[in-house]
């Protein structure tokens, strides 16, 4: 097909569209405006590159900033943080070096924990609405990130957009038995989708038969993938021994990764203090360590940071940074 034929139908298209008042047109001053949106909830389109719907009634309910230095998180008062950027201009921001602002600040009272918290959601049954209130909590208290399944990842990015609140996706979860090719494409699609941080996990039936050779790849190949992003590596602690912990461990310190993470949360186990310490003193003090799994109250999340982790993830984070205990069995 040439290009006159292409500029052919396209002009029969337009020209069915203006007669059915879809569109309007110069040749056509009569044709009805376009119809208005349903009142009805925004059906879900998923795909790469961020197609996936938001509704005004699951939108943050944060009132929209006003004032000089205000923000969502100081909910319209000049903090400080915001407040030493709002007179800048472009071209003293750039001076500074920055190519991008995002700020995160409470809005609540909470403890230190709450910056090292992947406020987590990743039961089967996630709703948008769900979600919709992961992202707000996460933003009132400050979390590091938000850690959702890949279809959500779009929607938390617009929701989070500006926050200071990063969106965490997995890959290969919960099992890790896909192959490093889809994983790689999963990572790749979800990074698309606005994606800061990819927790994967490792195929562990391989690293039980010994197979490192395999395991290294399928965390290399992954790593390759998200170049730019951050990586942690979930080796499922609870199906493993000891040695097998710490031959994963270096494993993902080899391939590049970022973190190691103790579990998935739907491995029949959690995360355990004496398995932190052995990550931590397998990979040395530059890695991060994630604890996940099982952690619901002040009390257990603070034993894994004595241990050594770096970053928890929780679905009881708010009521772990509030100092109360959780509730369910959930992540």
């Amino acid at each position: 097909m040439n290009e006159q034929d292409m500029k052919k139908i396209v002009e029969e298209v337009v020209k069915d569209l203006a007669a059915k008042g879809y569109l309007k047109t110069n040749s056509s001053s009569s044709a009805e405006p376009l119809p208005k949106k349903p009142a009805g909830p925004v059906q879900t389109t998923v795909g790469s590159s961020g197609k996936v719907f938001l509704t005004p009634e699951w939108r943050p309910s944060k009132p929209a900033p006003s004032g000089k230095g205000a923000c969502h998180e100081c909910e319209g008062n000049a903090c400080g943080r915001c407040a030493a950027f709002s007179g800048a201009s472009a071209s003293d921001l750039k001076a500074m070096g920055v190519e991008r602002i995002a700020v995160c600040q409470p809005s609540v009272h909470c403890s230190t924990v709450a910056r090292l918290v992947d406020h987590t959601l990743l039961k089967p049954s996630a709703t948008q609405a769900e979600v919709a209130k992961l992202c707000e909590e996460a933003r009132k208290h400050c979390f590091a990130s938000v850690c959702i399944n890949p279809s959500y990842v779009a929607y938390a990015a617009q929701l989070l957009q500006g926050s200071g609140v990063k969106v965490c996706t997995v890959i290969g979860f919960p099992l890790g038995s896909t192959t490093s090719t889809v994983k790689a494409l999963e990572a790749r699609d979800a990074i698309a989708n606005g994606a800061d941080e990819i927790d994967m996990v490792i195929n562990v039936g391989a690293l039980k038969s010994g197979n490192d050779s395999l395991v290294f790849d399928d965390i290399k190949a992954v790593r390759e993938a998200t170049r730019g992003r951050v990586l942690k590596v979930i080796l499922e602690t609870s199906l493993l021994s000891d040695e097998e912990k710490v031959r994963a461990c270096i494993l993902a310190k080899k391939a590049g990764a970022d973190f190691v993470k103790t579990s998935t949360g739907f491995g029949g186990g959690g995360a355990t203090a004496e398995d932190v310490k052995l990550m931590r003193q397998t990979v040395g003090p530059l890695m991060g360590v994630k604890a996940s799994g099982g952690i619901r109250d002040t009390k257990t999340a603070e034993a894994m940071i004595a241990a050594g982790a770096t970053r928890l993830g929780t679905s009881a984070s708010v009521a772990i940074v509030s100092g109360k205990g959780g509730e369910g069995k959930g992540y």
